[in-house]
């Protein structure tokens, strides 16, 4: 059956977004990609925004990329702090986690969330296993300045801040052909388990992996000069400007800890980090496979 013109025209522009990832799949073969996997898509109630990300996860294991994923879970942590009657608390964006909430975000995150992404990678055809945090992750405890009272500290209780990484199980893992996923929790060295900030977390794991490359999922297009103007998008950023950004007050709140994980990434030798929002289908390979990408890039 002969193909109309415009049928043919379709098949062409597939043939060469094809060709357009080529270079980018064969640059990156046998490469280790972090992805901070996390954001309101998580919660959608549509299938096919919830998958799409894990897609992109399958697709990339496809190419013979190593990805390596680390899920956040915040507002399903809030979710079951309701039911539980517990009242959820924030200082300088950071959750106060006593002992109750710390035994309800473990329990949220490596035994509710994480066998959740994992479930999901390998339902569409990839090959993912499940670590808590707590036996990859290990944290010092965090201490807020009190900015009220200057040279005094605020103790958030377990909340810790990622200072090692547990590689071997996430090399073994990788060389058997399968892609870890690990939730946001960490060992203290009180041998407790403590609650980490997950780009924080993913960001160490890129540096602990010689990872080429590092990506941040989230709910905005990327890094915005005006928070509440999408078209503001900076789609590249260099490590030298960030000072400039925090001090104009564009990077600020929840961002510091995202950008501050990325200048450390680049700084350890990660080739790029990225910015991208999980709620635009197949950001991830967007990203890493076209020529001009999406959100907001990172490099020296």
């Amino acid at each position: 059956m002969a193909k109309s013109s415009t049928d043919m025209q379709d098949l062409i522009a597939k043939a060469a977004t094809l060709m357009e990832a080529l270079p980018y799949i064969q640059k990156f073969s046998g490469e280790t990609f972090v992805v901070k996997y996390g954001g309101s898509f998580m919660d959608s109630p549509d299938a096919s925004i919830r998958n799409g990300v894990a897609r992109d996860i399958v697709f990339l294991e496809a190419v013979e990329i190593n990805p390596v994923v680390v899920h956040g879970g915040g507002k399903a942590i809030t979710r079951a702090m309701e039911k539980a009657g517990l009242k959820a608390n924030f200082i300088q964006g950071q959750r106060v986690t006593d002992e109750a909430t710390v035994k309800i975000v473990d329990d949220v995150l490596s035994r509710e969330i994480n066998p959740e992404v994992v479930a999901t990678i390998n339902a569409l055809g990839g090959a993912a296993v499940g670590f808590s945090g707590a036996d990859i992750f290990k944290c010092k405890k965090m201490y807020l300045d009190d900015k009220e009272n200057p040279g005094q500290k605020i103790d958030i209780g377990y909340v810790g801040e990622v200072i090692e990484v547990n590689v071997q199980p996430l090399k073994e893992s990788i060389w058997c052909g399968h892609t870890p996923v690990i939730s946001p929790t960490a060992r203290g060295e009180d041998g407790k388990i403590y609650n980490c900030n997950a780009d924080v977390a993913a960001a160490m794991c890129a540096i602990a992996l010689n990872a080429k490359r590092l990506v941040f999922m989230s709910d905005v297009p990327g890094l915005m000069r005006d928070f509440k103007d999408p078209a503001t998008v900076i789609a590249h950023l260099q490590i030298s400007e960030v000072p400039g950004l925090k001090a104009a007050g564009i990077v600020d709140k929840g961002m510091i800890p995202k950008v501050d994980s990325a200048v450390a990434a680049i700084k350890s030798g990660v080739e790029k980090v990225s910015f991208v929002d999980g709620r635009v289908p197949h950001s991830v390979m967007l990203e890493i496979f076209t020529d001009k990408g999406v959100g907001t890039e990172v490099v020296l």
